[in-house]
């Protein structure tokens, strides 16, 4: 039978007519309420292999993704629209996590031990770096598709390094350091199956972490087998490596490392970087302008992650043990500690909303993440969430070097 002209029209119409009415009424096509992801993230839970998908307006948990594997030293970057987490275990597991269905979208073991990824300036390439086998591998962000392998062979006997500090870079560029080689490689991805590796030879012992200034000029290398840091200028790299804050730690008794530091964060504030010293009770403050050390911050413990507020008037240090439970806040007009708090047990990881209006810390040792005022310091909320480590927000989509 034929539809007339006029109904049959209307019949074609009603699916737009379905989904102008569920748009109105706030919801997707399927029923699910529809939602940006400007203010989402995932909370890392080290001990059970799932990230719980966190909303930071609501400071609330929206669900949990199971079946992530080894998450012991997990990191986590987002697809351009915020809509996907790429998430990368020791395991070697590269799982991308689709944020609004809560679900995995992919997943593969692309490496025998592995510590963090990246991903390019134009959102199409995920880049894993690793220990076992040393080396950077790079994967399309849609498929997880492998395109290439470049393996961090260094020396006469063509051994492998463990990969650190892996950063993107403008011009969709990787930046990392090979911890044991003492170098630092940067790898244009223009082509991803044929990347090419610029290497500076010689930047100082055990590298062990990089850092990204936010408007993407230098990267810095953090060097654990002597006092200083690699700094690499990234728009004039024909300059090569040069080291700033050589025997920071000169006639002071060293002291044992019981946490590697971190550089990976919001550490650059105004004109300063707030760079924690390998071993020691201080915050290291650093002129970007000149890159000569302008300051010390003496601080309760050895540093481990020491990031910005967003609009640069805090910097927030957690610590490793005996420290663990105790958080510190810089004022940076005073360059000063202005605060301690002992929020829980076993501070792993913060992360600052977008805005910073309040930062959210993970308690592993209390099964807690707590959500503080930044100028209050009082408690806004608290969420359960199994041994919780790593907190990486959306807002990460949109920043150089995260």
């Amino acid at each position: 039978m034929r539809l007339r002209r006029p109904i049959a029209r209307w019949v074609a119409g009603l699916p737009a007519l379905a989904l102008s009415v569920a748009l109105q009424a706030g919801e997707a096509p399927d029923g699910a309420p529809l939602r940006g992801t400007a203010d989402l993230g995932v909370v890392i839970e080290r001990a059970s292999g799932r990230v719980q998908v966190v909303d930071t307006t609501a400071r609330a948990s929206l669900g949990a993704v199971e079946g992530l594997g080894d998450l012991s030293h997990a990191h986590v970057v987002y697809s351009r629209d915020g809509r996907y987490a790429y998430v990368f275990g020791r395991d070697g597991g590269l799982t991308k996590v689709d944020l609004l269905t809560q679900r995995i979208d992919r997943r593969v073991i692309q490496a025998g031990n592995s510590i963090g990824g990246s991903i390019s300036q134009d959102g199409r390439i995920v880049a894993a770096q690793n220990y076992d086998p040393g080396g950077v591998k790079l994967f399309d962000a849609q498929t997880l598709e492998l395109l290439a392998d470049i393996p961090a062979v260094y020396g006469d006997q063509g051994a492998r390094s463990k990969v650190v500090g892996l950063a993107d870079a403008p011009g969709n560029r990787f930046v990392f350091a090979l911890y044991d080689a003492g170098e630092i490689w940067v790898a244009d991805v223009t082509d991803p199956r044929r990347p090419q590796v610029t290497r500076f030879r010689d930047v100082g012992r055990h590298p062990y972490d990089g850092l990204v200034t936010p408007d993407g000029r230098y990267f810095l290398a953090g060097l654990f087998g002597e006092d200083g840091v690699a700094l690499l200028d990234l728009w004039r790299p024909e300059q090569g490596v040069r080291r700033i804050l050589g025997g920071y730690g000169r006639g002071e008794e060293k002291l044992p490392v019981y946490k590697m530091p971190h550089l990976r964060g919001w550490a650059v504030a105004g004109r300063h970087a707030y760079l924690p010293a390998v071993g020691r009770h201080e915050v290291l403050v650093v002129d970007t302008a000149t890159w000569q050390e302008v300051g010390r911050i003496p601080v309760r413990g050895q540093p481990v992650f020491v990031m910005a507020r967003p609009d640069g008037r805090q910097v927030w240090v957690n610590f490793a043990l005996p420290d663990n439970g105790v958080v510190q806040v810089i004022d940076t007009l005073e360059q000063a500690v202005v605060r301690t708090l002992e929020p829980g047990r076993a501070i792993l990881h913060l992360e600052f909303t977008p805005r910073g209006e309040a930062v959210w810390l993970s308690a592993r040792d209390d099964d807690r993440v707590r959500v503080l005022d930044t100028q209050s310091f009082a408690t806004l909320a608290e969420l359960p969430a199994r041994s919780p480590s790593g907190i990486f927000f959306t807002a990460r989509a949109g920043r150089i070097g995260f």
